[in-house]
């Protein structure tokens, strides 16, 4: 039985319309995404979600998962956090299909993994910034269906943990299969661009 994940929730201002859901970073903790629910949903239309990584690992902070490589996280963590997420996005009290599910670094492999597994639903939409998708043996994307599904990538140019070419080969991949993303590379490293966010609260309001 997978743990439950520990969260920070913010209400919003009425019945929920739907819910945001931000995974944070490796080493990072569900403090640190926090503010970015204001920031994408400032009239509080959703229930705002920051989930904990369930692992403790070095160098300290939670972890989704343990490092394996870049794009292939370790298979022995990965996994039980993918059902430990996986069972919290379905407790929710907001149906997946009005969920947007998006986070950064590990968050944003994780927000892939849970919104494109094979057999999983899809949330309402998904905001992946500076992550990778991950290639794990026995795990799965579906990419099939996504002609009109909302997805928004950000990646800095300058990022030296986890390379753009990450991002636009994610890009690439969707294209592919007939989605067509939003895609802003900018020049900053390994963090969030805030000039970005004007247009990715207008993504998430769209999608909601």
């Amino acid at each position: 039985m997978a743990e439950a994940l520990r969260y920070l929730e913010r209400p919003s201002a009425g019945d929920p319309e739907g819910a945001l859901v931000l995974l944070h970073g490796r080493g990072a903790d569900e403090v640190d995404l926090f503010p970015l629910l204001d920031a994408l949903d400032p009239e509080r239309r959703l229930l705002g979600i920051t989930p904990r990584g369930p692992l403790s690992l070095p160098p300290g902070g939670a972890h989704w998962y343990r490092l394996g490589g870049i794009p292939t996280p370790d298979p022995d963590t990965f996994f039980p956090t993918f059902e430990a997420a996986a069972a919290f996005l379905d407790a929710l009290p907001v149906p997946i299909e009005r969920v947007v599910l998006g986070g950064f670094s590990q968050g944003a492999v994780m927000s892939w993994a849970l919104g494109l597994a094979a057999g999983r639903p899809r949330p309402a939409a998904i905001v992946a910034l500076s992550g990778f998708m991950p290639e794990v043996e026995g795990f799965e994307l579906d990419l099939t269906g996504l002609d009109g599904y909302p997805i928004a990538i950000a990646h800095g140019s300058l990022d030296p943990v986890i390379p753009v070419e990450f991002g636009r080969l994610a890009v690439e991949r969707l294209r592919a299969a007939g989605a067509e993303p939003l895609w802003r590379e900018t020049p900053v490293p390994h963090t969030i661009d805030t000039r970005l966010l004007p247009e990715l609260q207008a993504f998430v309001a769209a999608a909601t």
